[in-house]
């Protein structure tokens, strides 16, 4: 019988896979939020970049580089690399006057990275409280931004 080149799972790993699919439905759940409001980025959408962050912020740990100094950089990676993901949310409608539109999608694109990240990190208190903000952010703002006055903004040069 050949050796495995596998090694059998560790407690570690089993844990790791607890962090990553809670960052999962905590992503859906933002996602959920942005599906309902008819956005293109969904509950997938949501849960893969939640599970994507925490899997990130575990590599150094599995590669044995523990140090501050590794998950610092790889945090700096996630959150400029999720950029990219969020621009390809935000349009300009010349249609409508070149109304931007997608910021908040892209916002909770970016928010749901952290929110994978401060997962992948292990922070339950946190990986709910940060859901529920997200979660209340995305729900009240509207309606609370449709009750305040608004001033239009300047047309288009």
């Amino acid at each position: 019988m050949e050796p495995s080149v596998f090694l059998p799972p560790t407690r570690g790993e089993f844990v790791m896979l607890a962090r990553l699919a809670l960052a999962a439905l905590a992503g859906g759940a933002v996602g959920w939020n942005r599906y309902r409001a008819g956005k293109p980025a969904g509950i997938g959408t949501h849960a893969l970049v939640a599970l994507g962050a925490g899997l990130f912020v575990a590599v150094p740990t599995i590669a044995g580089d523990e140090s501050l100094n590794a998950l610092s950089r790889t945090i700096q990676g996630v959150a400029t690399g999720i950029g990219f993901l969020g621009a390809g949310e935000i349009f300009r409608d010349p249609s409508e006057g070149n109304r931007i539109t997608g910021l908040t999608s892209a916002a909770a694109l970016w928010a749901t990275a952290a929110l994978g990240i401060v997962i992948g990190c292990g922070s339950l208190f946190g990986a709910i409280s940060t859901t529920l903000l997200l979660l209340a952010v995305l729900e009240l703002a509207p309606r609370i931004e449709k009750r305040l006055p608004r001033r239009d903004p300047p047309p288009a040069a």
